[in-house]
């Protein structure tokens, strides 16, 4: 029964969604007060009815209702509970519901949160979230229905994937949707502004907040999932230029962009187009990656579906989605004035800069993810774009955008003085060329890479302190300490967790790897430890049977530390997956896989990687999203402008 009303709740949720695009798009046109307030309340109207509906499939997987057919492709009853409900979203039907409900939720945050905005802003913000909403009902409703029942209901169900089941995997899909669909509203946000031929600093301030969380949540989500693959696929990286991967990136690189130019929106009134087009392709690389997951176009551990009409489904909703928006855009850009004139050294020109780099670095990731497959779908051969690609085009373009991150923040609007801003990042400069030059002997030489990585890191962290203490200089630090806005703040902790992330990339270029077959008793070495099997024993899990190996670590004749990597064998689906260890002191990580068993010598594989900094990397990730989590609560973004009140008495209905 649960199962029936959440079908029909998610049908309702459509229909609601209807009502509130009509009401709020033909209200704002008309200026009618009550259609306008009306698609507010369909907007929660529609957030409730999407809970429903998610909470009925939840309820199903809890109780492993076998007679929906989605829970019985991917759960089953022997699988710890965590699992079911993360299973709800571990599979393409699952994850779809999330997807819309995730929308509805930005759609009822705008309608609650956005009192202050002016009323036919609002009420075109709400119509266009749920005009998208609409096509994702369709999708959802007529080709990826996850209430269907099966007649009779079987015993038992398949399972879900293996490497699904693990926490970094719980959330990291969620965390993704929150940046994917955030990514929707500064779209919304934008097509709003082009039908009101209107983008001033009031917008972009509104703009901000959004923009934020959409970049916050696809850090976390990002990270997540890097650290995912790199302790769950024993593969001993963190990054893979897989395609699944580069669809999470490019939208980052986008949402990126736009909050560095909706910076000079408000504060300079300059940049409007550029940042309502960058707006528009934030969400389509975020659909785009929806595609490149559902479609069947790619093999991947992250791919949620093969069916490729699923996938041609989603094409045509990018197409007309995108297409339709950037319609509107070419017929309304241009009633956008430029706003007010800068020279080229100045905050503005280091952020338009910024965005520059960032759209090449953005169409870079883009042509190696589709290329490949371009060339596959007219015949032309395969061809295989990896790591050296993007070493070779990716990373010359981040040195550059890393450079002037750190300056950026020390250079004044309109016009600045070259020499003076490099006079005042002369320490940060001193401090990071001693830092690469200590690490350039630290790794004799190797890699030359990365000692400029850990230049370009502690650049950025030096760079980030010097702007701190430039704010705090005076006579009374303190009191400018409690006067600092949150959103400076902010700003100088992301860009120091950006350099941590880089230098911890940059210390994963001296990795050291050495695999050898063991038995029982026997010892390998490697950068410094030696590394003992002492033993391999079976271990019965909840749902699998593991061989768990014990393997001491020593260094100069000491144990440091026990790891047991191991290797879990499931029977719903069938799948063998590999758990590795990894014994980290902050400064380097020893990572170790477990692989298949000899049957003639009776040897185990034990591979071992050495991983200088890179835990780094995830540390930094983290404290860019703390960054952004602090300029997220500055008063002046949670707030944005109040609307000009007339004193005369007012006609309809407040915004």
């Amino acid at each position: 029964m649960l199962v029936e009303l959440g079908h029909y709740a998610l049908i309702l949720a459509g229909v609601l969604a209807a009502l509130q695009a009509g009401f709020g798009l033909f209200g704002a046109q008309r200026r009618d007060g009550f259609l306008m307030a009306f698609s507010g309340s369909a907007a929660l109207a529609q957030t409730l009815g999407c809970l429903i509906a998610f909470g009925a499939l939840m309820h199903a997987y809890v109780t492993s209702d076998f007679s929906v057919q989605n829970v019985w492709q991917n759960s089953h009853a022997d699988k710890p509970l965590l699992y079911k409900i993360t299973g709800v979203w571990g599979n393409h039907e699952g994850s779809m519901l999330l997807w819309i409900t995730v929308m509805a939720l930005f759609g009822a945050a705008v309608a609650l949160a956005g009192g202050r905005m002016p009323a036919s802003l609002r009420a075109r913000v709400l119509g266009l979230q749920a005009l998208i909403s609409l096509g994702f009902y369709a999708f959802v409703l007529l080709t990826s229905n996850p209430f269907t029942r099966l007649t009779p209901a079987p015993i038992e169900g398949r399972g879900l994937n293996p490497l699904l089941q693990d926490p970094g995997l719980a959330f990291h899909p969620p965390l993704l949707y929150l940046g994917y669909v955030g990514t929707s509203l500064t779209f919304s946000f934008a097509l709003a502004a082009l039908l009101e031929r209107r983008v001033d600093p009031a917008w972009a301030r509104w703009v901000r907040p959004w923009a934020l969380a959409s970049w916050i949540f696809l850090t976390l989500g990002i990270a997540l999932g890097s650290w995912w693959a790199y302790y769950e696929l024993g593969w001993g990286g963190w990054w893979f230029w897989d395609p699944v991967e580069n669809a999470s990136l490019m939208p980052w690189l986008a949402a990126t962009a736009l909050l560095h130019s909706a910076i000079v929106v408000e504060k300079r009134d300059s940049l409007k187009r550029w940042t309502v087009l960058l707006a528009i392709i934030a969400f389509a690389f975020s659909i785009l990656g929806t595609f490149l997951v559902r479609s069947g176009v790619i093999t991947s551990v992250h791919a949620f579906a093969n069916d490729p009409t699923r996938g041609a489904f989603i094409l045509g909703l990018l197409a007309v989605i995108v297409g339709g928006a950037l319609l509107l855009y070419a017929l309304r850009a241009g009633s956008l004035d430029g706003g007010g004139l800068f020279a080229p050294v100045s905050r503005e020109g280091a952020l338009i800069l910024n965005n520059v780099l960032l759209a090449v670095a953005l169409v870079t990731v883009f042509l190696g993810t589709l290329y490949p497959m371009f060339l596959e779908a007219m015949g032309l051969g395969t061809v295989t774009v990896g790591n050296p690609y993007y070493q070779a085009t990716f990373i010359p373009l981040l040195i550059p955008l890393v450079l002037v991150m750190a300056a950026g923040p020390l250079i004044p609007w309109k016009r600045a003085d070259v020499v003076s801003i490099l006079l005042r990042l002369r320490v940060a400069a001193v401090l990071a060329l001693a830092a690469a030059g200590v690490a350039y002997a630290w790794g004799e030489g190797g890699p030359i890479l990365a000692p400029i990585g850990i230049f370009c890191g502690c650049w950025l962290i030096f760079g980030a302190a010097t702007d701190l203490v430039d704010r705090l200089r005076g006579p009374n630090p303190w009191a400018r300490w409690r006067g600092l806005p949150r959103s400076a703040l902010g700003a100088v902790i992301a860009h120091a967790g950006l350099g941590i992330s880089i230098i911890g990339m940059s210390g994963d270029l001296w990795q050291q790897d050495s695999i050898r077959a063991l038995t029982p008793g026997q010892s390998m070495s490697i950068a410094g430890f030696e590394l003992t099997l002492d033993k391999v024993e079976p271990v019965q899990g909840p749902n699998f049977i593991a061989e768990r190996a014990t393997v001491t670590i020593r260094s100069d004749g000491k144990i440091i530390a026990t790891a047991t990597p191991s290797r879990r064998k499931f029977n719903r689906p069938p799948m063998t997956t590999s758990e590795t260890a990894i014994r980290t002191n902050g400064l380097r990580d020893l990572y170790l896989a477990l692989g298949d068993r000899d049957a003639q010598t009776g040897a185990y594989a034990l591979r071992v990687y050495y991983n200088p900094l890179v835990p780094w990397i995830w540390g930094g990730a983290m404290v860019m999203a703390l960054g952004g989590g602090i300029s997220l609560a500055d008063r002046r973004l949670r707030l944005g402008v109040a609307q000009a009140r007339p004193a005369a008495k007012r006609v309809g209905v407040s915004a």
